[in-house]
């Protein structure tokens, strides 16, 4: 054979792999959800407490991952109405406990995005008030500045943990895939905003109202263990502490008229399961919430406590005769009032629901579910997760770029068990099964590193 016909073959060759590659890698196409459905048979969510990218993930000096320490500092002022009252600036070493619970409803939102509690919604929905990410300072001082230190209290919210204080997270980031645009689905707190990773909507909750409650069971809505219980696919809720309130499976009605309230386990059948490879095909995990000995990351726990919560998760699976077909969802529920730069985007409404609360200074704010949160940590964790790798943006089914939310769980998942989206928000999430490789990966860490606890807590 000429040497110019060997390399037009070779050349041939690489470009049907090329062709065949950007197929199988692009989301919503019938080739990665082919990939998807035949590499993963299980999918395994831990749901964390509270934490925004810049600041748990901060000192993160991964490439691709916009943070304070790749892209920092950033800054906020002591006092949005007096900018002669200075400024403070994000670094590293944040404390292992915050007592200082940062503003995270709706209102505290509010006036961190956008610098006051009640931002004019038509204003942001035409583009003309954005997000300024400025109010973070302001809103911890105003809460608890006649109590504590002003210098601590802009340490809390604003400084950032470095690699070596979250060794597990550390870990995580570096031998699998963590989302640079992952936002959560609500400006607000953690039951709305955990009921749209099952729902893909809190049914107009934008508060941790009693709906929650086990003895309420409030949520009429669709949720992914009904799905899944009506087209024969098996679940489980493994619950850290039912008297925390965390068993996200008693959110919803349908788990106690249907019967399946037994579905909901204490946290050792997860670790007896995964050892036996009796995991369901869907296992959500609670962790723990939110005094200081809990373990959800939540900022009044120790964050070393949420780390080695996860490193036990990890390792179990790891060990486990499940992993080669196991997808593991790290996420987290929303920002807790912590500080993060990137403006959190608009998205459709799920259901034309609104919730409305009164606001600190005194009036009333009706949010119309039509705007994400902060960016939350969110990592894929999988032998069939590229090494080391940050995801940006994702694309929804229309072609658009879009960030990530916790809605882009149920996206996906309706691709991997075949049902369609519950609501509008879910409908047009980016989804991520083209992230799954078609080679299995040999070099994932057997066990992650231990960590342990530093800095004492903030008084």
């Amino acid at each position: 054979m000429h040497t110019s016909a060997f390399l037009g073959l070779l050349a041939f060759a690489a470009a049907t792999t090329a062709t065949y590659s950007s197929e199988s890698n692009h989301p919503h196409s019938s080739t990665s959800i082919k990939n998807f459905k035949s590499k993963i048979k299980n999918v395994v969510i831990l749901e964390m407490e509270n934490r925004s990218v810049d600041n748990i993930l901060g000192g993160q000096t991964i490439k691709g991952l916009e943070n304070p320490i790749n892209n920092g500092p950033f800054c906020n002022p002591y006092n949005l109405t007096d900018v002669s009252k200075g400024q403070v600036c994000s670094s590293a070493k944040d404390f292992d406990s915050i007592l200082d619970d940062p503003d995270h409803s709706v209102s505290g939102n509010n006036i961190e995005f956008y610098g006051t509690f009640t931002p004019d919604n038509n204003a942001i929905a035409s583009g003309e008030l954005l997000p300024t990410q400025q109010g973070f300072v302001h809103e911890q001082l105003r809460q608890y500045g006649d109590n504590v230190n002003k210098t601590q209290l802009a340490t809390e919210v604003l400084n950032y943990y470095s690699e070596s204080e979250v060794p597990v997270l550390t870990a995580l980031v570096q031998n699998y895939l963590t989302f640079n645009h992952w936002h959560s689905d609500v400006p607000g707190p953690t039951y709305p905003n955990r009921a749209y990773v099952l729902s893909g909507t809190s049914a107009g909750h934008g508060a941790n109202d009693n709906s929650f409650d086990a003895d309420v069971h409030g949520l009429k809505q669709r949720s992914i263990f009904q799905q899944l219980s009506e087209t024969n696919h098996t679940w489980k809720n493994y619950y850290t502490d039912k008297d925390t309130g965390m068993v996200d499976a008693y959110f919803f009605d349908w788990t106690f008229t249907s019967g399946n309230t037994g579905l909901a386990q204490p946290l050792k059948s997860f670790y007896d399961d995964a050892a036996a490879g009796a995991l369901p095909e869907f296992s959500f995990i609670d962790p723990s919430c939110c005094d200081q000995s809990t373990n959800s990351m939540h900022p009044t726990g120790l964050v070393s406590k949420g780390e080695t919560f996860i490193k036990s998760v990890y390792d179990a699976l790891r060990a486990g005769p499940q992993w080669n077909e196991t997808l593991f969802i790290l996420t987290f529920d929303e920002t807790g009032g912590f500080h993060d730069h990137v403006p959190p985007p608009l998205a459709p409404q799920p259901d034309g629901l609104t919730y409305t609360e009164k606001a600190p200074n005194g009036e009333n704010y009706t949010f119309s579910f039509d705007r994400l949160g902060g960016r939350v940590p969110t990592l894929l964790i999988s032998p069939w997760i590229a090494k080391g790798q940050i995801e940006q943006k994702g694309t929804n089914s229309d072609g658009s770029t879009v960030s990530y939310s916790a809605s882009s769980i149920l996206r996906t998942l309706g691709y991997l068990w075949d049902f369609e989206p519950f609501t509008r928000r879910v409908q047009g999430s980016a989804s991520f099964e083209h992230l799954i490789q078609s080679q299995m990966r040999s070099d994932t860490p057997a066990q992650l590193p231990d960590p342990k606890p530093f800095q004492g807590e903030s008084k």
